[in-house]
């Protein structure tokens, strides 16, 4: 399994059906804070992102443990 798999996986398993944007690898801290765009809603056809995650249970620290398990 690749690292943007564990990724996905981990993603889903803290937070079903959180919708982002991943650009490159999240390996590290710096990466899971500038490499991911949050979907928070839609205006008209078009996707409104934040580059902080606008979830609470969903933390490197969380997600890193759970990438860490597979």
């Amino acid at each position: 399994m690749t690292n943007i798999e564990k990724f996905w996986k981990a993603l889903n398993t803290l937070r079903a059906n959180t919708e982002c944007t991943v650009s490159g690898d999240i390996l590290t801290e710096d990466n899971f804070n500038n490499n991911i765009k949050w979907n928070t809603g839609v205006d008209g056809e078009t996707a409104i992102v934040t580059s902080s995650c606008p979830h609470s249970e969903i933390t490197w620290t969380a997600i890193k443990a759970e990438m860490d398990k597979l």
